[in-house]
This record gives C-alpha cells, sequence and structure tokens, in this order.
C-alpha cells in the first residue's frame, strides 16, 4: 500500500516558520532579562564616619551665609580673619571684598600687595569651595597675580572660572580648575574724589571702579573619597 504526501501549502510554511522562531524570541526576551538581573550594580559609597559627618556640617555652614563664615574663619583659617574679607555672591556671580583696614595698609597708605595677592588665593579657593561643597579637598596649585595701579580703598575680587566646573564636579573625579579674578577699587565716598582724577573717564559725572589687579589660580580639587581609599590602600599593602 503506498502513501501519497500532500503538498504544503505556502501559508503552512510561513505558520510552521512562524511557529519555529517564535521559541527563539522568547528565548532572546528571557536571556535578555536574565542579563540585565546579573547585571553588577554600583557599589554603594562607604558609610562615613562620625568625624566626617561633622566636617561636612562645617564646610556646608561656612558657607551659608557671612556670619557663619566669619566664625569658621576665626578658628581655621585665622588669617582671612583677621584681613576681613568677606564673600557673597549668588547662582551667576560670585565676589569678595576685602576691606581698607590697617591689617591691610602698606606705609604709603594703600592696600599692601602682600594682601591683594594672599587673598586672592583665599578668595579664589572660597569660590571653588561653595561650588564643590564639604565633600571635596581644595588646594591651591599656581597663583599669579598682576599689580595694574595702587588701590587706596577696599579691594572686590570679581571671580571667573575659565572652565565648567560644575560639569567637573559632576564628574565625581579629581581636577583641575583655573579661576580668573579682576580686583577693583571700590567706590567709596571718600576716595570718589581721587577717582576721578585717576580713572580714563574723568569728564563723565560718575566715575567708574578701577582696576587694581588681575590674577589667575589654578586650584586641584580633590573628592574626600579618594583620600580615603587611598589611605586604606595604603594600610592594606603595609
Amino acid at each position: 500500500m503506498s502513501t501519497e504526501t500532500q503538498p504544503i501549502s505556502k501559508n503552512e510554511q510561513d505558520a510552521q516558520s512562524g511557529a519555529s522562531k517564535a521559541p527563539s524570541d522568547a528565548d532572546q526576551q528571557r536571556a535578555d532579562a536574565s542579563a540585565e538581573k546579573t547585571e553588577k550594580k554600583p557599589p554603594k559609597p562607604p558609610k562615613k564616619s562620625l568625624f566626617e559627618r561633622i566636617e561636612a556640617f562645617v564646610s556646608r555652614l561656612s558657607t551659608r551665609n557671612k556670619f557663619w563664615n566669619r566664625v569658621c574663619s576665626m578658628i581655621w583659617l585665622p588669617y582671612a580673619y583677621r584681613s576681613g574679607i568677606t564673600m557673597s555672591g549668588d547662582e551667576n556671580t560670585y565676589r569678595a571684598t576685602l576691606p581698607f583696614r590697617r591689617f591691610n595698609k602698606n606705609w604709603y597708605n594703600a592696600m599692601a600687595g602682600a594682601a591683594l595677592l594672599g587673598n586672592s588665593e583665599i578668595a579664589g579657593g572660597n569660590y571653588v569651595f561653595s561650588v564643590c561643597g564639604g565633600d571635596y579637598t581644595v588646594v591651591c596649585k599656581h597663583l599669579e597675580y598682576k599689580f595694574l595701579r595702587p588701590c587706596h580703598g577696599p579691594a572686590e575680587y570679581r571671580m571667573t572660572p575659565l572652565d565648567d566646573i560644575h560639569a567637573l564636579v559632576e564628574s565625581g573625579e579629581e581636577f583641575n580648575i583655573a579661576i580668573r579674578m579682576d580686583i577693583v577699587q571700590v567706590l567709596v565716598p571718600m576716595s570718589e574724589q581721587r577717582l576721578k582724577e585717576e580713572v580714563e573717564d574723568a569728564g563723565t559725572s560718575a566715575p567708574k571702579p578701577k582696576r587694581v589687579g588681575r590674577c589667575t589660580a589654578t586650584f586641584h580639587v580633590t573628592p574626600k573619597a579618594h583620600h580615603k581609599a587611598k589611605k586604606q590602600r595604603g594600610t592594606q599593602n603595609a
């Protein structure tokens, strides 16, 4: 007895091929799901010690307002406290003002060059620290100051970062940041008459602040977690 095979239509062939492909697609989906589950999760940051939490709190407190900045300067930055430099600014601008007091003057009753130079590091460092926060250490690597003319009144430091400091902080890595500072003499009633004789547009009714110096400072910023990890590696190697 002979058997005859019935020819398979094209639709039946497509259905069979589709049925054969369906399990492979499902298997691929299951494989992708299992791969996502087995993917390594990022390690959790190490838990901070009590000292580290207190240090971070004090760091945030020092940048909150002028009062706490002065209190913290009195303890950890005695030179900045004696000079009387104060910080001010908002999201777009950041300025530091150095008062015209006896501690900052020289023999010729002008702002001392050492006071302008030394406080430029403090002004730039405070700006970087206010952006980075208490989880970073800020160290000045290079400082270049150009004296333009004598300063016979309060000096104001106007900061401009030369790189996108916010993007560098978001990266979470250590980095170098250069800050350009224009130092100008603040206009006060006692110095307006003298300034009218020195500014370029002396014929106008209102004198403009004159720039007394220009400074470029480079700071190295490192997350404190990097210091802690490096210290732990050294302890393990020992």
